[in-house]
């Protein structure tokens, strides 16, 4: 089934936010469940939960959140250790003191890229990885570069990409678009631009509202041609 024939749900997601790849393991199991998962095309939408991060300021991820949300070093932690033991449960490993807070702007600039490749999921994935998993500097030119090797890209494209501003216009539509929508925080899922799933809801929840706009968007779609049979001839030269 080509993608023109398949519902769309599109996904807004900031690579350093901890719920966005809970709700991406919780999305996935979802679809695995769901019995017309074939009829569903995902795509990715760049949003940046704090634009205005200066890459390189040497904070930790604690100082960080305390700093931003006027709290204590010590309750930024604990907030950290819940969201780390949920992702626990989906298989996923935190390693929040190793994470390295910057900018995300270019990681979001290889999403965009990656999408047109049709990587804009393993780009994601890797992506998440490397922040929450593997304390990487997703800032950092090299880091990208390597990342976007590893899932599949021509280390020419990456090099252009890093040494420029391309796919910038792209990352900014996406926030834009998202703004237009009302959407104020992340995962936020948008199925067939009819429904909204805020948050990194259960898998159920993800189930249910698959089977219903899915169930809605077929109800949409034209027939197939009612063919009348008559003498043909064929590619394989019967007559």
């Amino acid at each position: 089934m080509s993608t023109a024939n398949k519902m769309k749900v599109e996904i807004w997601s900031d690579i350093m936010c901890p719920w966005c790849y809970i709700g991406k393991r919780r999305f996935e199991a979802a679809m695995e469940q769901f019995s017309d998962a074939g009829s569903v095309e995902i795509e990715w939408h760049s949003f940046q939960l704090d634009p205005t991060i200066e890459s390189g300021h040497g904070d930790n991820l604690y100082t960080y959140l305390s700093k931003r949300k006027g709290i204590p070093y010590e309750q930024a932690e604990q907030m950290n250790h819940q969201v780390t033991a949920l992702a626990a449960d989906l298989g996923l490993t935190y390693n929040m003191e190793q994470a390295v807070v910057a900018n995300s702007f270019d990681a979001h600039r290889l999403i965009q890229l990656a999408k047109q490749h049709q990587l804009g999921d393993a780009a994601e994935e890797r992506l998440f990885k490397a922040y929450f998993t593997e304390g990487k500097d997703f800032s950092d030119a090299g880091t990208l570069v390597e990342l976007g090797k590893e899932i599949g890209l021509e280390e020419s494209v990456l090099t252009e990409l890093v040494s420029g501003q391309g796919f910038a216009t792209e990352v900014r539509r996406d926030i834009q678009e998202a703004d237009a929508l009302g959407i104020r925080g992340v995962p936020f899922f948008v199925f067939d631009r009819k429904y909204g799933v805020s948050g990194a809801q259960a898998a159920d929840t993800f189930l249910e509202v698959l089977n219903k706009s899915v169930d809605e968007w077929k109800k949409t779609q034209p027939a197939g041609l009612e063919i009348i049979e008559g003498q043909t001839c064929g590619p394989d030269g019967d007559c």
